[in-house]
């Protein structure tokens, strides 16, 4: 009894695919994932309604929860072995099997949670942001002490 049901489990687990089917728009070869998948959240009635969530139930949910995750989308990084580079995509799931990519447009990373807008932060002044990007002591120059 033990043998055949550690069988038929060795089995379904065989017949399970390992990859997910993405290949490159361009190429329709395979992608490798170079990152984890970065969910989406919607917090305006308009992004579930481009959706195709109606008017009212939109703006109900968006009312009642400060943002919604938007299921079976995400931004994740594929490396392409033609393309010889690593590109950011806007996943669509659209069965178990298929997906839809599009290369991920500035304005979706504002919909991601967890990661650091690539523009900076807007409340973040030009000389704050330039001496954080500086790695050495010599920014002292650009401070005026009275003489």
């Amino acid at each position: 009894m033990w043998e055949v049901e550690l069988l038929r489990r060795c089995d379904r687990n065989r017949n399970r695919s390992k990859r997910r089917n993405i290949y490159c728009p361009l190429h329709n070869c395979y992608l490798h994932s170079m990152s984890k998948k970065y969910q989406l959240f919607a917090d305006r009635a308009g992004q579930l309604q481009q959706r195709g969530m109606s008017r009212r139930n939109a703006l109900i949910l968006v009312k009642n929860q400060t943002t919604v995750l938007i299921e079976g989308e995400w931004l994740e990084a594929f490396w392409c072995d033609r393309c010889q580079q690593t590109k950011w995509y806007h996943v669509r799931k659209r069965d178990e099997r298929t997906y839809e990519l599009t290369l991920a447009p500035h304005q979706l990373w504002q919909q991601v949670a967890g990661v650091i807008n690539p523009q900076g932060n807007s409340s973040v002044g030009e000389f704050t942001r330039r001496h954080a990007r500086l790695l050495s002591n010599h920014s002292l120059k650009d401070f005026h002490f009275g003489d």
